[in-house]
């Protein structure tokens, strides 16, 4: 199969899809690899570094989506890219369909056979493909959040950790899962006093057993959410319903009674969000100030530390891209039922349940495509 790779075109978006370790997995299984010149050099892997993995280098993004009969991304396809795409060829890369119509639109105008990275599932339950970007970003979440609690940055002009004498910030995170046990980890390394909620009391226990009296776990409702938030200085937002729009759990009212200068940092923007203030924010302007609080809400967090993501992003999609190349789309989705919950546009249809009842769409379940 001819694999082509793209140059990431969305706002400081550095990472790439295939770093030339994974090239040379697919080149030495008999396929061909076409990366775009220059798509990798903003992380250091230059094109001389593709070549020799086995790879050849176009000039455009226009001769790679022309010859490939898959396309290795990282971030969504922008519209210009949408165009490109013809009937029959895969796009493998994070979609995130639920809160964009327009590129569902576009998705399912193209024909293409499109396997989102973050709807894969595991033999053992979660997310694989999702999790080392949630692993960045929860982790980034704290960095981000600590930033931008310095006065200079629209903050209360707070440290995290506090000093002798002076009391740590209060940082709260709603959702224990990869994010918010990565937050975790982060917010206690620097000395915060940190409450974490989650629905799941299984895995409330988990974290207690781990981290004991260091942090302190609630569980999620109205209530507790509330309470939360109007006594924190940092909230981290890492909630996930796989495939479908973030709940909206801190609402308005919420917002405009925490501390002034208070921040929040909605990990879960790439679905909507899970704040009701949330709207997605850049790289280039990562925040903006509702009621004195301040959001951070960048849809690419992993992108800022670009060369660590790609190669954690690449360890998890290989395996996948080589099924897909080595079988054909088909065969691949039939043989592994967790890919095929990758599956959610394809050659016209919509087929992933809460995509299509979100957005609006007939559902047509994989099989049917098979």
């Amino acid at each position: 199969m001819l694999v082509g790779v793209p140059k990431e075109i969305k706002n400081h978006e550095y990472r790439v899809g295939l770093t030339p370790a994974s090239v040379r997995e697919l080149v030495s299984r008999g396929h061909q690899v076409l990366v775009e010149k220059a798509a990798g050099s903003a992380i250091g892997l230059s094109d001389e570094q593709y070549v020799a993995a086995g790879a050849a280098i176009a000039d455009s993004a226009p001769q790679i989506f022309a010859r490939a009969e898959m396309i290795v991304k990282v971030k969504e396809p922008q519209p210009g890219e949408c165009s490109m795409l013809r009937d029959g060829q895969i796009l493998y890369t994070y979609l995130h369909l639920a809160p964009d119509s327009a590129q569902t639109a576009a998705l399912v105008k193209s024909g293409a056979v499109c396997l989102a990275y973050e709807t894969i599932t595991a033999p053992g339950g979660g997310l694989p493909l999702l999790a080392p970007m949630s692993e960045v970003a929860g982790r980034m979440s704290i960095q981000a959040g600590a930033a931008h609690l310095e006065k200079s940055k629209g903050g209360m002009g707070i440290l995290l950790g506090g000093v002798p004498g002076v009391a740590p910030a209060h940082v709260v995170i709603i959702g224990a899962g990869v994010v918010g046990s990565n937050a975790l980890q982060m917010a206690i390394g620097v000395g915060a006093r940190v409450t974490v909620l989650d629905k799941n009391v299984d895995r409330l226990r988990q974290l207690d057993l781990v981290f004991g009296n260091r942090i302190a776990t609630l569980f999620s409702n109205e209530h507790t959410i509330e309470e939360s938030v109007l006594a924190a200085d940092l909230v981290v937002g890492g909630v996930l319903v796989a495939g479908t729009a973030a709940p909206k759990l801190v609402t308005r009212s919420m917002i405009s009674r925490m501390k002034s200068g208070a921040v929040v940092v909605d990990v879960a923007i790439d679905q909507g969000g899970c704040f009701e203030t949330s709207h997605a924010t850049t790289h280039a302007e990562p925040t903006y100030t509702v009621d004195d609080v301040v959001h951070y809400c960048v849809a690419n967090m992993p992108g800022a530390v670009a060369r660590t993501s790609t190669f954690a992003l690449n360890h998890a999609t290989i395996g996948h891209a080589i099924a897909l190349a080595e079988k054909g789309w088909r065969q691949a989705l039939k043989d592994d039922a967790h890919l095929k919950n990758g599956l959610n546009v394809c050659r016209g249809k919509v087929t992933y349940a809460a995509i299509a009842q979100g957005l609006g769409y007939d559902y047509a379940p994989a099989d049917s495509m098979l």
